[in-house]
């Protein structure tokens, strides 16, 4: 699924509250980064999704996000350290925000 101008602007939107974003398109989606610092991800198939690091990747878990995980060439498993944001921030730009900030807290 391709990235389109509507889904830049609902993350940039959604994650407004900390400040000035920036972002690039890269691994099949678009990185968000605030003072140069990845937090989030557009993800073309998983939508978005928050960098969990440190501490935070507990608390993620137990708000029931879902790491994406993909399938190598090998066979293997692997994971990258993204999870879906959970449903109530995913409107709400004050408990997004509070979400970005401890990713970047963690990394």
């Amino acid at each position: 699924m391709a990235i389109t101008a509507e889904d830049i602007a609902y993350a940039t939107d959604l994650f407004g509250g900390l400040g000035e974003l920036t972002t690039r398109k890269m691994m099949g989606g678009l990185c968000l980064y605030h003072d140069g610092t990845i937090f989030a991800i557009i993800h073309g198939d998983m939508g978005l999704m928050i960098k969990g690091a440190g501490g935070f990747v507990d608390t993620l878990e137990q708000m029931g996000c879902t790491r994406w995980t993909y399938t190598r060439k090998d066979g293997k498993s692997a994971a990258m350290p993204y999870w879906t944001l959970p449903p109530e921030a995913q409107d709400d730009p004050e408990e997004a925000v509070a979400l970005a900030r401890e990713a970047l807290r963690h990394l």
